[in-house]
Parts: structure tokens; sequence; C-alpha cells
């Protein structure tokens, strides 16, 4: 049959990517505690295209992700993206894997059980010349306002926020990506707030959470400098960035602090 995306094309303009996107994918991955865990994720994988072709086989791309049932993680992603550039033809190749991962999380004081969910990804590049991985997550928290606590007679503001984190693994001798879990990078978010957020709250867990909150006031400056602290103190990790993002109680506006840092 006729082949159409791979006739000539004269207008001379590479795409630099083009695939697709919005796939929904069931998939596996890493778990600290319980090896692993299925989830749903939400994928883009994309190529670039030289100037000389009209267009890709979008349907390889889902012949290539058959292959990739199984687990999808930083062991597995680096093998699909040069799946995809050999299959596609393709100078470089990238994937985006957007997933709800689930970490169980007991209340401070009553233990109460509950299922907290985490919004996670990983992403994959690769061409003849060099490729990468990175992981993220994104982790609601709480976080008091340390200016409304020095200048009120009682109480202070918080608010809900998100801390991003986007690190780069090291890599190990043999070119593998070097193991950090998704469970790590949600403590370190975690423990730069005021306060974490949980699933469960009985009366006296509220109480812990609310004074020890105030207890521990941040900016978000202050959250985004002490995750900055604890991932560059950690060898493993080669690159990363940090966004934090509160969602203010008292303004309409959000306030947001970044950092990105790169060893050597």
């Amino acid at each position: 049959m006729k082949d159409t995306q791979s006739e000539p094309d004269q207008r001379g303009v590479p795409i630099d990517s083009v695939g697709v996107s919005g796939l929904r994918w069931p998939i596996v991955v890493w778990d600290q505690k319980r090896e692993k865990q299925p989830t749903v994720a939400t994928l883009k994988l994309a190529v670039a295209l030289p100037e000389q072709f009209k267009g890709t086989h979008m349907s390889r791309f889902i012949e290539v992700l058959n292959e990739y049932r199984g687990e999808v993680t930083f062991r597995t992603l680096p093998q699909l993206v040069a799946d995809l550039r050999k299959r596609l033809s393709a100078p470089s190749a990238d994937v985006e894997v957007r997933f709800p991962y689930f970490v169980e999380k007991l209340a401070p004081v009553s233990q109460a059980f509950g299922l907290m969910d985490f919004d996670c990804w990983f992403r994959a590049t690769g061409s003849e010349t060099s490729r990468s991985f990175t992981m993220g997550v994104k982790v609601p928290v709480t976080s008091l306002c340390p200016c409304s606590k020095a200048i009120s007679d009682y109480g202070a503001h918080n608010q809900r926020g998100y801390i991003s984190l986007d690190v780069r693994p090291t890599s190990e001798a043999d070119g593998t990506v070097t193991l950090i879990w998704l469970e790590e990078l949600i403590t370190i978010a975690e423990q730069a707030a005021s306060s974490p957020v949980y699933p469960l709250l009985k009366r006296q867990d509220e109480r812990h959470v609310t004074m020890q909150a105030y207890d521990k006031p941040a900016f978000v400056e202050d959250m985004v400098r002490d995750c900055a602290v604890a991932l560059r103190s950690d060898p493993r990790i080669d690159w990363f960035k940090v966004n934090v993002e509160n969602h203010e109680s008292i303004h309409n506006h959000a306030a947001f602090a970044e950092v990105e840092w790169h060893r050597g």
C-alpha cells in the first residue's frame, strides 16, 4: 500500500518533536515497600523528524509501547527511547510518563491508615550522542507564614503548597541509571514544609499538625532552599530543579520560588 508518510517534503523544515500525547496506558513502577505498584500513566512519545520526510508513522509508537506493557521505570525507559529511534529511523526520541503513585501514610497520633496519591513523572530522551533520564514528584504540603506569626498577637495564616522536585540521577559504571526511590523525594519535600498533608486525620491528629505547622513556619524561600540543600548533598543526583508554590490564603495570587542546580 502507498506509504504517504515516507514521501519527500520540499519545505526544508525539520520538526523538533512529533508523536502522540494524552495516551493512557497501564504500567508497573517500583515501590519501595511493596516492590512493584500497578498504576495508569498518561504518556507522550515523540521523535525528531528530518526535513526530507513528510511525516512519521504514528502507529509505530503504539507498537513499540506494546512491548513494555510490564515495568516502565528508570531501567526500561531508556531502552524504550532507543527502540523508538530505531523503529522510526529518527535522530532522537523522547518519552514522558506521568502517573499517580500511592503511598501508605499513618496519621501522626492516632496512626489511622490512609493512602496518599502523588503526581509523579519520568522523562527520557536519547540520540546517537547522548541520553538523559529525569524523574519527579509533586508533593502537597502545608506552610505557615513566618511573617504572619511574627507580627500577630495570636495565630498565623497558613496555606496549601506544592513542592515539585525534578531530578536527574547519576549513572552506574555500566551506564544504567542510579536508583532513587520516589518515596525518598516525597520525604525530602515533606520535611521542608511546615507540616505534611495526610489522607486521614482524627481530632488528635489535626491538633498535632496545626501545632506542628505553627512551630515550623516557612516561606516558599525556606522550603525551596531546604529541598536544594538535601538534594545537593545526595551523590546520586547530577541535576535538579525545585519549584515551590503556595496557594496563598490571604492573597488573590500565589507565591513561588525555584532553584535549579547541576553538579560540577
